[in-house]
């Protein structure tokens, strides 16, 4: 719920700073608040670090780090869904996440794939964010192009990427391994 809690402080952040964008007045007090509200966003991820070594979960939390792209707030959320249910594999892991495909076909009729969106949403977009942040990376830039190259649109290739991402997290936190991008295969990581 943290997690949650401090989205919607980024966004309601946001949303003071458009609206006060072209407003002279009290410029001076609203930086204020602005610094105060930066500040308030560094304790909770300060409170989000703590409660994940009150719960054990640091040594899962750095494992998830270690992935180029993952910061502490999508390795918190790896780690808090790893630990909410029985995973036998990393299929029923990424649909525990809702970034699972849902196929629609019934007889001639077969439609686009949608996400399905089961999960936790603050989760997905942290996911999509390390996905974004990933694919510039030299280890998952070539995973991230080829897919553009196969005629994908950018967020079609940013959501397969995120996907990826979680597998990796997955396999790191059940197998209790430490994460080494491989660099056979053209350079893609394997899971």
């Amino acid at each position: 719920s943290l997690l949650r809690r401090r989205a919607q402080l980024v966004r309601g952040c946001v949303a003071l700073k458009q609206s006060w964008k072209n407003e002279p007045l009290l410029k001076e007090q609203f930086n204020q608040l602005l610094v105060a509200i930066a500040q308030f966003e560094k304790t909770i991820q300060k409170t989000l670090k703590e409660i994940a070594e009150d719960a054990g979960m640091q040594d899962q939390v750095k494992r998830c780090q270690a992935v180029e792209g993952v910061g502490l707030l999508t390795a918190t959320a790896a780690a808090t869904a790893f630990l909410r249910g029985e995973f036998a594999n990393s299929d029923e892991y990424v649909a525990f996440l809702g970034m699972d495909p849902r196929v629609r076909q019934s007889g001639q009729k077969d439609q686009r794939r949608r996400l399905s969106k089961r999960g936790d949403s603050e989760f997905r977009r942290l996911f999509h964010n390390s996905a974004m942040a990933a694919s510039r990376s030299p280890v998952w830039k070539p995973y991230y192009q080829s897919y553009l190259a196969r005629g994908l649109k950018g967020t079609q290739a940013l959501v397969i990427l995120a996907r990826k991402l979680a597998r990796v997290m997955f396999a790191l936190m059940k197998n209790q391994s430490e994460y080494t991008p491989n660099s056979m295969l053209g350079g893609f990581p394997q899971t």
